[in-house]
């Protein structure tokens, strides 16, 4: 080959090479704490969930949850496997969360199909929170992916594809006293929001939890995983996320159709 045609061939491959150069891949901490950071910015998200849940046997679910500018939340549930079970529908909203049953809820409520609780104060409302249901249905799952941040041992698994979006999956474990460390990370909010998760967790008697995350190209959480050990036996839940930021309104039942425990709890109250 002459000189002139085997320069041009050399020059052509090398800015070939040149041109599909990558730029240095994140570390695996890093990868997740850009996911993490992402989501303080998040005013909604429509979610599901389903796993192993103590005292509730197996749950899915279905969610849209509104964080700003003030909590709101309408979720469709089933459980399986535990007395109680079957599918229930929870609403948040004004400082009230509903819980309805359906037409079972109403052949024991004088027809009511919905219970109200309070959750802004009231005897009703404080007892519900002693539960840890109250809590529960406030908390937010996607500041809850961002407990991975606090593992020491951040590591990529692989490439994978969830709802046919290609994502990143990582993997680590964090114990509750990591993530109390790392509670000053943040805006408030969301500190505010984990600081309640946290104290969940330790209702429960969990001592660490297993953690997995899916980043998308967009550098989102696309779904993640939390196993661990309870004193009323194993969690294991998986949230995925289906959008963000788009509008969600819920709306309290039509009254008519509410029990409101408060009125229940009124001899309480006074006692």
């Amino acid at each position: 080959m002459p000189a002139a045609g085997l320069g041009a061939l050399l020059l052509a491959a090398g800015a070939v090479s040149c041109g599909s150069e990558k730029s240095p891949e994140m570390t695996p901490a890093a990868a997740v704490a850009k996911a993490a950071k992402n989501t303080e910015d998040i005013t909604s998200l429509h979610y599901r969930m389903n796993g192993t849940v103590p005292a509730s046997g197996k749950v899915e679910a279905e969610a849209s949850m509104r964080l700003k500018p003030s909590i709101a939340m309408s979720m469709k549930i089933s459980a399986s496997g535990q007395a109680g079970a079957g599918e229930s529908e929870i609403r948040l909203v004004d400082k009230a969360m509903y819980i309805g049953g359906g037409a079972e809820m109403a052949k024991e409520m004088d027809g009511k199909s919905w219970m109200k609780f309070d959750l802004s104060g009231s005897k009703a409302g404080k007892e519900l929170d002693q539960l840890g249901s109250a809590s529960q249905a406030e908390q937010n799952p996607a500041a809850e992916s961002t407990f991975l941040t606090g593992a020491k041992d951040v590591k990529k698994v692989g490439s994978e594809k969830v709802d046919g979006v290609e994502t990143t999956h990582y993997t680590g474990t964090v114990t509750l006293k990591d993530l109390r460390a790392s509670l000053k990370d943040g805006k408030a909010a969301t500190r505010e929001q984990r600081e309640k998760s946290i104290k969940q967790y330790e209702k429960l008697g969990v001592d660490k939890l297993t953690m997995d995350m899916w980043v998308d190209g967009e550098d989102h959480t696309k779904k993640f995983r939390m196993k661990g050990d309870t004193d009323k036996g194993p969690l294991d839940m998986t949230f995925t996320f289906l959008d963000y930021n788009k509008p969600v309104t819920v709306e309290a039942p039509p009254a008519k159709d509410v029990a409101d425990l408060a009125e229940m709890f009124k001899g309480l109250d006074a006692s």
